[in-house]
């Protein structure tokens, strides 16, 4: 038996702004044990018997951000795939990509288990149980999810009316007291996991959703495969994926499908889908206060409070929700804590940085920090890993300085080839071809001023790079 875990890592996770953003989302939040939820999915598909390759599709823009992840777990003993999204479409396009990279690959037979970046699972030795049992109703031709015992009445997620393995119907989010009825009545809830060959996985999905398997399979013919050692990706071609259905796998096939089972477990499950969640992770004081980080508290009850970087102080509160990073800051209260993606609209709708980056942004080559911000100029500070090198690049609207605090750097600007090292700087004007590259062994560290009228992210042309952002 040929068993494949794939990992859906797509959500945004706009309601755990402002830790979670666009450009960093809700699979890459660590938790109080230093692991992400992308790297507790991982280590759970690696640990499972008789895994033959980890697939996992993502957005392109975050494919090297998630080999990172991998790599630091240590845990890298089988295979990788990466499958590249030039932008999400939902899970059915996305279950139909690695139904048909697996079948061509490892035959019709092979058992895919689909498992979610982001959520999290407390009893492993629980789901490992749950994952074989799953894989003898695949190999007897069904379509297995995951039905979570609930631990009460939620309103945040789906539900399964199941007799035994099979599935009488799925249902949608319902109010607090169709909660209560269900939960009375057995339901389980939905945890989002599915487990299936590819064979019927790709029989299924032709007869419910034919388009949509075909633009799929249409993108991956003139897709680009790029091979490693160990690791391979595949970038969608952006232009025939886009006419696939954005449509979940929920919707597209399992409600319309007479092949669903359900295998009912209690794994201490969580989707994290809130601040209330991961609160509920951290074990309160007396008055019912949840801390991480350095907080100070008077008169303050059953409030959760996170921050990395500042002192908070809260005096005289309860029932709130305090979220301290660099650059936002959120207070809520809990019970309106899955409003907090109404926030993350406004801030799309205008534009502002705030939905999308962090302060310190990950990029192929390393990290760049904003350290100042202002009218006319812009600081940063820059670290590149050894060996990694940013695109040879030119801007319109800004000139740049940069000054080498750690490291040896080696520079193109202009018609110069340079190198620079600690303690030494080059001045970059407006319209200048110029490229940053790490020789040495160590992290590169150089601060960045950038001066001019528009200091933008997008002012930026790229002639050459090595991660295929030309």
């Amino acid at each position: 038996m040929t068993l494949i875990p794939v990992i859906l890592s797509g959500g945004a996770g706009t309601r755990l702004w402002p830790v979670s953003r666009e450009q960093h989302p809700k699979p890459f939040i660590r938790l109080a044990d230093g692991l992400s939820l992308l790297q507790k999915s991982f280590l759970r598909a690696v640990g499972l018997p008789g895994v033959a390759e980890v697939l996992t599709v993502t957005n392109r823009d975050l494919f090297f951000k998630t080999a990172d992840e991998y790599r630091e777990t240590g845990e890298i003993a089988v295979p990788l795939g990466f499958i590249l999204e030039p932008q999400g479409r939902n899970t059915a396009p996305a279950i139909a990509a690695a139904a048909l990279t697996i079948s061509k690959a490892y035959g019709p037979d092979a058992v895919m288990l689909f498992l979610t970046a982001d959520h999290l699972i407390a009893d492993v030795a629980a789901f490992g149980k749950a994952v074989e049992a799953a894989v003898k109703l695949a190999q007897a031709g069904r379509i297995t999810t995951f039905g979570i015992h609930p631990e009460g009445p939620e309103t945040g997620y789906g539900y399964i009316e199941a007799d035994g393995n099979d599935v009488l119907r799925f249902v949608e989010k319902p109010d607090l007291a169709t909660a209560q009825a269900y939960v009375a009545s057995g339901y389980l809830w939905n945890s989002g996991m599915f487990c299936m060959t590819a064979a019927t996985a790709l029989t299924e999905l032709g007869h419910f959703v034919p388009a949509l398997l075909k633009s799929v399979e249409d993108s991956l013919a003139v897709s680009r495969r790029i091979e490693g050692e160990g690791q391979y990706q595949i970038e969608l071609d952006a232009k025939t994926f886009a006419k696939a259905e954005s449509i979940s796998i929920d919707y597209a096939l399992m409600e319309k499908t007479k092949l669903a089972a359900v295998v009912s477990c209690s794994i201490g499950w969580s989707d994290i889908g809130s601040w209330n969640a991961l609160a509920d992770l951290i074990p309160p004081d007396s008055a019912g206060n949840s801390i991480e980080g350095e907080a100070f508290l008077y008169d303050v009850k059953n409030t959760y409070i996170q921050s990395t970087d500042r002192v908070v102080a809260a005096v005289g509160v309860e029932n709130l929700i305090i979220i301290d990073t660099a650059d936002a800051l959120l207070v809520a209260d809990k019970a309106h804590s899955q409003d907090v993606k109404q926030i993350v609209g406004q801030l799309k709708a205008i534009n502002h940085e705030a939905y999308k980056l962090h302060r310190t942004v990950h990029r192929p080559w390393g990290t760049y920090t904003v350290l100042e911000d202002r009218a006319n100029f812009k600081i940063k500070r820059i670290v590149v890993k050894p060996g990694a090198s940013l695109s040879l690049q030119m801007h319109y609207h800004r000139s740049e300085h940069w000054i080498v605090v750690d490291g040896m750097a080696k520079v193109v600007n202009g018609d110069q080839d340079l190198l620079i090292a600690t303690n030494e700087s080059t001045y970059i004007p407006a319209g200048h071809r110029h490229r940053l590259e790490n020789p040495g062994k160590i992290d590169l560290v150089l601060i960045e001023v950038q001066s001019g009228a528009y200091l933008g992210e997008d002012d930026i042309v790229r002639f050459e790079d090595h991660y295929g952002r030309v």
